[in-house]
């Protein structure tokens, strides 16, 4: 399934109407600043719901604090993470993801503890009579326990018992929006360090983005800018895939305007992969270990482009081509792939 990204528009709208629309029961009271879904309980639990914006425009749904159990897929809570999960749009809306499985939590977490970051998980969705998984017993806030059915209804995990544990997490301050954040006119600030840039070009296949963005962080690269085009780096396939490297290194998503202010101010070396065939305009070079040498102090963005239609004519145009040697008889590799031999043979060195 591709999930081409889209800039989404921060705005203050109604969330809740979808909900009422669904299910008459809902009643919006007018008279408080923050909205309360109070909706007949189907299974004897709580089934209440707090939704407002903050002041940032961002709409924030709550949980009250005595509401410990939720088992009817049918709540309007698990409503909304299924609209995480399943909407970009939405995300960005709220600004908030759904993180499934321990191993990407496990992972999210042992960064942060290293690098003394800050993340936020705002409800810690436990299947019911499970442990909170080692590793996160001291990073949880609220915590809510789900039956088996809403488990796999929101996991998409047809045997619940696999996976244990949900985070709805409040996306990272290292994401930027730059056709939002309008007011992150300094290119100097996106990135912590510029020394080695991964740029994605339309990759719009969430298993694949994520695989590099993963890759990414194993080879020390200093961040991830994408061009438009893009898979949301949140999306459900791509967090799998990443392995929770999404809420690690910081990604920037914007035009080819911003990428020329971040090679102008750092007077960055612009490559991008491209097979040593159909080239037009230039012919690229060799990914030799000559040629890796001779970057080694050099700040750089590497472009990758979709595996469908390759590098836009403008990555093609701006950037030097490079192409990975190959003895076989195949025309090229798969981008993750590729972009991890890429990533491997240009790391930084210390």
């Amino acid at each position: 399934m591709l999930c081409s990204y889209k800039p989404f528009v921060q705005g203050y709208y109604s969330p809740h109407l979808n909900l009422l629309n669904q299910n008459p029961n809902i009643s919006i009271p007018k008279t408080k600043s923050k909205t309360q879904f109070e909706r007949k309980s189907v299974d004897g639990r709580f089934d209440d719901i707090d939704a407002g914006a903050d002041s940032s425009g961002l709409w924030k749904f709550a949980l009250p604090s005595n509401v410990k159990f939720i088992t009817s897929t049918s709540n309007p809570f698990v409503k909304h993470c299924l609209k995480l999960k399943n909407s970009s749009s939405y995300r960005h809306s709220h600004a908030s993801a759904l993180v499934v499985g321990t191993t990407p939590l496990r992972e999210i977490y042992r960064y942060k503890e290293a690098s003394q970051e800050k993340t936020v998980i705002d409800c810690l969705l436990l299947l019911d009579k499970a442990e909170i998984p080692e590793g996160l017993d001291t990073h949880y806030g609220h915590v809510v326990r789900v039956s088996s059915m809403v488990m796999k209804k929101l996991s998409g995990v047809q045997s619940a018992e696999s996976i244990e544990v949900i985070a709805l997490m409040r996306f990272p301050t290292s994401f930027l929006n730059l056709s939002i954040d309008q007011n992150k006119s300094d290119s100097r600030s996106w990135f912590p360090s510029t020394h080695r840039i991964l740029v994605l070009d339309g990759i719009q296949d969430p298993g694949n983005l994520g695989t590099l963005i993963r890759s990414a962080m194993a080879f020390q690269w200093g961040g991830i800018f994408l061009l438009p085009g893009c898979c949301d780096p949140f999306n459900e396939k791509a967090l799998r895939a990443s392995r929770g490297a999404s809420f690690q290194l910081p990604i920037v998503s914007g035009s080819w305007n911003h990428l020329e202010t971040l090679k102008g101010t750092l007077n960055m070396k612009m490559l991008a992969g491209h097979p040593d065939i159909d080239w037009k305009t230039k012919k690229p070079f060799s990914l030799s270990q000559e040629f890796v040498n001779s970057l080694l102090h050099a700040p750089l963005c590497l472009v990758l482009g979709s595996e469908g239609r390759g590098l836009s004519e403008k990555s093609q145009l701006e950037c030097e081509l490079v192409s990975i040697p190959m003895s076989g008889k195949f025309e090229s590799l798969n981008v993750s792939v590729a972009g991890g031999i890429f990533l491997y043979m240009l790391q930084p060195k210390n």
